[in-house]
């Protein structure tokens, strides 16, 4: 699949050691694509009768394809929602693997609020577990770091979860650790998809990295980007599983 955006697009990529490559082409990037149109964003939509799944592809403009992310959302009969996560990372060069991840995250939300928090990262150097529970107005975090205590607006880095413009931190599910975070944009736009184009919102994230998210009229983030001092890290959007079928909006009421 071919991706054009139209408009400048940076091309000056350093050059990067293979061990920077792999703490920023993981799941920090996916903080980026939390971002709705407008304000309010409920996440996973009480009118979707069925699951949706998002199946991305992950590439590097270094060393090429380097894996995939699957993310899951499932209305419960509670009224709530479930988000699950899947992130297979395997970066290879001239055939040898230099890298490689395997990660999962389950959350529990209750309207626009993180109730439950459980990531799992395997990673070479070993297996990081991170949880969190709300507890009244804040939401406890616990992990090799210690013990946090965040805002109850605290939003982890995955591209499910929504009413992103509410929240200025965002959770790290590989290490536990929190950043704070800043939007901007949402301009319309377009990218070339297949030979298509596909009218899309552009937003930007600043952090401790810059991040570009580009949404579609779905409110589901076809592409999202990080540009940093190891190349571009991309995601795109392979499948889009009941989509169409339940008539899912990640958003807008």
């Amino acid at each position: 699949m071919m991706l054009v955006e139209k408009g400048p697009m940076r091309k000056d990529h350093q050059p990067a050691r293979t061990e920077l490559i792999a703490p920023h082409i993981t799941r920090l990037i996916i903080l980026a694509v939390g971002v709705v149109l407008g304000g309010a964003l409920a996440i996973g939509s009480a009118r979707a009768a069925a699951s949706l799944q998002l199946v991305y592809r992950i590439s590097h403009s270094v060393v090429g394809d380097i894996g995939s992310y699957i993310c899951t959302v499932e209305p419960l009969t509670n009224g709530g929602t479930q988000v699950q996560t899947r992130e297979h990372i395997n970066v290879r060069v001239l055939g040898l693997s230099l890298y490689s991840m395997e990660a999962t995250d389950t959350e529990r939300w209750e309207g626009n609020r993180l109730t439950s928090f459980d990531a799992v990262s395997d990673k070479a150097n070993g297996r990081v577990e991170v949880k969190g529970e709300a507890q009244g107005t804040r939401f406890i975090i616990t992990s090799l770091q210690g013990t946090l205590t965040a805002a109850a607006t605290v939003h982890p880095a995955d591209p499910c979860t929504g009413n992103f413009l509410q929240s200025t931190t965002v959770l790290r599910p590989d290490t536990g650790e929190l950043e704070d975070v800043r939007v901007s944009g949402g301009e319309a736009t377009s990218l070339i998809l297949d030979g298509t184009p596909v009218p899309v919102r552009k937003y930007n994230l600043d952090g401790k990295t810059r991040y570009t998210v580009w949404l579609d009229s779905r409110n589901l983030p076809v592409m999202f980007v990080i540009d940093d001092n190891t190349g571009r890290a991309t995601f795109t959007l392979a499948k889009c599983v009941a989509c169409d079928a339940t008539g899912y909006r990640l958003g807008l009421e």
